[in-house]
């Protein structure tokens, strides 16, 4: 007499394989664009955070010596943000800085490691407390789509007057909530599209 121990000899059926790799790329087609929007979310908050220690650093040198310091573009020059790659940020060669080194020397500022975004200051090249003003931008291409992911700060002097126009083509910063013109505060350059919702 045969005793059958109830286990199946077979391996899974061709039905049941399906569903399963059909389950997977639902799983993948919901996972995937979410963890891409996650990353480039991510790489976007650099320019924001940078901007942020660009503030802090300009007003640190402003107490001291009475005048905001502007810098050209870096990494790069300004029309050629440094895209999905990181780049190296540039050194500062002497110390004290001297007249040719850049601002960002001279107010003590360092991202901390590679940038996706290019940075630059400009000023109205006053040296009065109630009359100096400073807009700093940040620029990149982080998803390599052409269109450029912007971040600013416009500082105003004390009567409220700004710089009309800063770095990278930026002319007013937004709050991303509102859509309305704010200054002394990190935000997305001339549109909210420019910031993380574009993501």
């Amino acid at each position: 007499m045969t005793i059958r121990s109830g286990k199946r000899d077979h391996g899974f059926t061709l039905i049941e394989l399906m569903i399963v790799v059909a389950i997977i790329g639902i799983l993948a087609a919901i996972a995937i664009p979410n963890f891409v929007k996650f990353q480039l979310r991510s790489k976007a908050s650099e320019g924001r955070i940078n901007l942020a220690g660009i503030r802090t650093a300009e007003a640190s040198y402003f107490s001291e010596s009475g005048s905001y310091v502007a810098w050209a573009s870096a990494p790069l020059a300004s029309g050629a943000p440094p895209g999905t790659s990181k780049l190296d940020w540039p050194a500062c060669s002497n110390f004290p800085p001297s007249p040719g080194d850049p601002g960002f020397c001279f107010v003590g500022w360092r991202p901390e490691g590679d940038v996706y975004f290019n940075y630059a200051v400009v000023t109205n090249g006053l040296s009065t407390i109630s009359g100096a003003q400073y807009f700093a931008g940040a620029e990149s291409d982080i998803d390599g789509d052409g269109a450029m992911n912007a971040w600013g700060i416009s500082k105003p002097d004390t009567s409220n007057a700004s710089i009309a126009a800063g770095p990278y083509g930026c002319t007013s910063i937004v709050n991303p909530a509102t859509g309305g013109v704010v200054f002394g505060q990190v935000g997305p350059c001339n549109d909210v599209s420019k910031g993380f919702s574009v993501f």
